[in-house]
């Protein structure tokens, strides 16, 4: 009935174009497809924000773009999103367990799922989003979607660029972007980008009488090099080198920025990876390619784990609790594919897919309860190998209709050991695909509809407490039924798409908690489970319309119904309960006008529905909406933008925890973790 309501907002996204001289928007190629093709061809849910939106409607860090992305939300368990969630689905944190995403993450095509942290938009040519299962795509590590964030590519001619900003929260942050041509007459060229960003991150620490336990240190070096020695070979090599070495004192007893910590954590990730992406096209209609990419990672996650301080307990003491993991994570992924572009109204791609991956986990809790001092550790190793072939073909039944359809088996061989002598090797065998059927109803607008199979690996649980049952999970399977519509209209200046969606979870992996003494907090701890089933169905919409020349409207909004089905969790039954992390709506809303002679400004509105915050309680968040202000004047050369997040300082939670905490009772409480609260500042660029 909700989503009935909602319908006649879609009303806003396609508005009726204006008379007046014609002002196109720019063609959107998506690029984290098997093949590069336009957005109104690819018959998929997908999303794609441009340099342009990049630019206007954030400063640093993908999470300043989430919001314009329909169904696409994040749980606010680290300083940065390493966890993100389409349509429902997708991990809340990874305290202990394999690390098996739900929603995979690439820059650059280099694999950095479930540690997405790396995600900072200096020089970032466009962000892509592709939702609903990826299962001929990339597979395991797709369950729910893929992000893919792709920086700009190099040019021959020659580039430099420098960037500095000022703010709220004691920001200050430059980078500087160099490039050019490699060698005269083909082209080859190398491309450089460095950055570096300081605050506070938006917390007061009243016992320790700081303002940086929370601080976020941000560097992203980024590098790209281009081979094109001739019209067969291209060769891109990427780079990256991402040093987030950020603070972690995020949660207040009594859910306000001002903390009482005595030993604030740190959540930093020091991420490095590379990328080799070699084409071969001897003619239009034959390509082969191999994309082979590395990545290897350093992560802190460590916290005060009572969240308090000894003169604040007073009598109720001494109580103190602190946990410090670190992560050790490595991986090689090898892509090979041959592909055939046009042969008698076909083409198709046979590929095969490696991957390893390598992590290994330092977890350390210490602290005292009750007059009594504990301090435990948990040493743990895991491989894992990944093995798959896969192939998508497209026919052309006519002009106007064609069907695709593609196929992916995939096994995944794991090892695991740990202090506590724990050794398994669990081994999955999986499979997915899907079925589309395209037709183009004239020369801009197609509508599509696709049937997918995506698939996501079992894993395990690893602690003292997990119960033996529980130890293990099974793999997870999402069959996904869309339709939908998109396209282009008034000579290019209105572009749309609208789709419904249907899910069925088989085997769904469920992340959830309990506390085995409600006196004692220190034994809370976490596990994955595999529910019953689940279901889900909704809709996802965008829109954008050069209204004039000088503005520039846009929208978007995605409605969505998820429940559990015949799921019990100990003494609850939470069949028919909504997902957590899952808003029945979410939306967004930008208006931006430029003036010839450089002058611009923009408004963005986003906001979305209360969501569960987790499976162990019925605890929920409250809806919110979020408004953005940006203005500035900008030439050829340079710019200068003021601008303003949050604008009406909205107190608005990003993940919440229910459980006892305080001494002497330990009532169970809800403590949240609010996102950041109104921030000013200015940026300015220059170009030589």
């Amino acid at each position: 009935m909700r989503l009935l309501i909602m319908l006649p907002a879609l009303a806003g996204v396609m508005p009726a174009a204006q008379a007046g001289e014609p002002v196109r928007l720019e063609e959107i190629v998506v690029t984290a497809a098997l093949r590069e093709v336009p957005i109104e061809e690819l018959p998929a849910s997908v999303s794609v924000l441009d340099h342009r939106t990049v630019a206007d409607a954030a400063t640093q860090h993908l999470e300043e773009l989430l919001p314009q992305v329909p169904s696409l939300t994040w749980a606010g368990a680290s300083s940065r999103p390493r966890y993100f969630q389409l349509r429902g689905i997708g991990e809340l944190e990874q305290y202990q367990g394999a690390p098996n995403p739900s929603v995979g993450f690439l820059v650059d095509e280099i694999d950095f799922s479930g540690i997405g942290m790396v995600a900072t938009l200096f020089d970032v040519e466009q962000v892509e989003v592709l939702r609903g299962p990826q299962g001929t795509r990339y597979g395991a590590n797709a369950l729910a979607g893929l992000i893919k964030v792709k920086t700009r590519e190099p040019v021959p001619q020659p580039e430099l660029a420098f960037e500095a900003t000022l703010g709220g929260d004691a920001l200050a942050g430059a980078g500087v972007i160099a490039g050019g041509g490699l060698a005269p007459g083909d082209g080859s060229a190398w491309r450089l980008a460095l950055q570096r960003t300081l605050s506070n991150g938006f917390r007061r620490n009243a016992y320790l009488g700081r303002a940086d336990t929370n601080e976020r240190d941000e560097l992203t070096a980024r590098g790209r090099v281009r081979f094109e020695p001739s019209a067969a070979w291209r060769l891109d090599l990427a780079l990256v080198h991402a040093d987030l070495a950020n603070g972690y004192d995020a949660f207040a007893l009594d859910n306000s920025y001002v903390t009482r910590s005595d030993r604030p954590g740190r959540d930093s990730q020091r991420s490095t990876g590379a990328s080799a992406d070699l084409r071969y096209a001897p003619s239009s209609a034959l390509e082969v390619r191999s994309i082979t990419a590395v990545a290897d990672s350093a992560i802190e996650a460590s916290f005060d784990g009572d969240w308090g301080n000894d003169r604040d307990w007073g009598d109720a003491g001494p109580y103190d609790f602190y946990s410090r993991t670190l992560r050790d994570r490595a991986s090689f992924s090898e892509d090979l594919r041959f592909s055939v572009l046009d042969w008698r109204g076909t083409s198709w791609i046979a590929g095969a897919y490696l991957m390893r991956l390598a992590e290994d986990n330092d977890q350390r809790d210490d602290g005292l309860y009750l007059g009594d001092a504990f301090d435990r550790s948990l040493d743990s190793r895991y491989r894992a190998s990944s093995y798959a072939i896969y192939g998508e073909g497209e026919w052309r039944l006519s002009a106007s209709t064609t069907v695709s359809g593609g196929l992916r088996m995939e096994q995944r061989d794991a090892d695991y050991s740990d202090s506590d002598g724990l050794d398994f090797s669990p081994r999955d065998r999986m499979w997915g695909g899907r079925l589309s059927l395209g037709r183009r109803l004239d020369e801009a607008i197609h509508a599509w509809l696709t049937i997918s199979r995506g698939f996501k690996a079992g894993g395990f649980n690893i602690g003292a407490a997990i119960p033996l049952d529980r130890v293990q999970y099974d793999p997870e399977y999402l069959w996904s039924v869309e339709a939908g519509i998109k396209g282009r209209w008034d000579e290019r200046r209105l572009t749309g798409d609208v789709s419904l969606f249907f899910l069925r979870r088989e085997g769904q992996q469920v992340a959830t908690s309990f506390q085995l003494d409600p006196q004692d907090p220190l034994t809370f701890t976490y596990y994955t489970d595999n529910a019953a089933r689940g279901r889900a169905y909704g809709l996802e919409a965008a829109g954008q319309w050069q209204a004039t020349d000088r503005w520039t409207l846009a929208a978007t909004l995605s409605l969505a119904d998820t429940e559990y089905l015949g799921y019990r969790y100990a003494e609850r039954n939470l069949d028919g309960r909504e997902w957590a992390h899952a808003p029945t709506w979410k939306y967004s809303l930008a208006a931006t006008w430029r003036h010839p002679a450089g002058w611009m400004g923009r408004v963005d509105v986003s906001g979305q529905d209360a969501f569960y915050f987790d499976t162990s309680h019925d605890q929920r968040s409250r809806a919110y909406s979020l408004v953005n202000l940006r203005v500035g004047y900008e030439t050829a050369r340079w710019s200068i933008h003021a601008w303003l997040r949050n604008a009406f300082d909205e107190r608005y939670p990003v993940r919440g925890f229910y459980f006892g905490n305080e001494p002497p009772d330990f009532p169970e409480t809800l403590y949240v973790r609010l996102g950041d609260p109104r921030q000013s500042g200015i940026t300015a660029s220059v170009n030589f």
